[in-house]
């Protein structure tokens, strides 16, 4: 390889780590920051009254910060991988979808849908779960 090609590919490398040093950085305060509004709702509900009388919005809105710290902790961890492995997993992207769909549907209110959106929902369901299945299956078969 000639020295300026050499050059610009370490130029490029220090800047795709420093991009992505920078994206580990700022989902930590996204994480933070989330787990920190789901202690405050928590905090709130419980000092509004008993702990059972959580309506169900309040839980709603609690499961939600749950799942959104997770999906942040999910892609912390994608990012976390491509900055050691220099490679993005495909099982943990799969992963990080479903658990948004999974919130998505967990918050969403059922009576103001309409049945092609269910459909559509669904749908994208059943293919993100068809693709993990699909991705272990190959997985085992390759051991």
């Amino acid at each position: 390889m000639n020295p300026p090609f050499q050059r610009l590919q370490t130029f490029i490398r220090r800047f795709e780590l420093l991009i992505v040093v920078t994206l580990i950085l700022l989902m930590m305060v996204v994480v933070a920051q989330s787990l920190v509004e789901l202690i405050l709702v928590l905090w709130k509900d419980m000092l509004a009254g008993p702990v059972n009388v959580l309506q169900n919005q309040e839980m709603l809105t609690v499961l939600g910060f749950f799942m959104m710290v997770l999906i942040a902790l999910e892609l912390l961890e994608t990012i976390k991988n491509y900055l050691t492995e220099n490679a993005i997993h495909v099982e943990v992207v799969l992963l990080v979808a479903m658990i948004a769909v999974a919130r998505k549907v967990i918050i969403l209110d059922m009576k103001e849908l309409q049945p092609l959106t269910l459909f559509g929902i669904a749908a994208l369901i059943l293919s993100l779960a068809g693709s993990y299945w699909l991705l272990k299956k190959t997985e085992v078969t390759r051991k």
